[in-house]
């Protein structure tokens, strides 16, 4: 398809590229219909998965127990 073929195309198709296939038009599919569409947060915002309270560096340290300390601002060469 051309340039001008694809900005005209309907709407309700889609343009695939499966590797090892030729692209080829299709149908789009109607996310709202999958049964497990209930599970992503486009249903449902609560599920979104919070990366930066996963990531947090901050360390919370409990008393009695034994921890060792590195220091690694000087490198040691033997």
């Amino acid at each position: 398809m051309t340039v001008d073929e694809l900005a005209v195309m309907d709407g309700s198709l889609c343009i695939l590229q499966i590797r090892g296939e030729r692209p080829f038009k299709s149908k789009k599919y109607d996310l709202t219909k999958h049964p497990n569409y209930k599970y992503i947060t486009d249903f449902d915002p609560n599920s979104r998965f919070d990366v930066e309270r996963h990531l947090s560096t901050e360390l919370t340290l409990e008393g009695g127990d034994i921890y060792a300390i590195f220091d690694d601002s000087e490198p040691n060469y033997q």
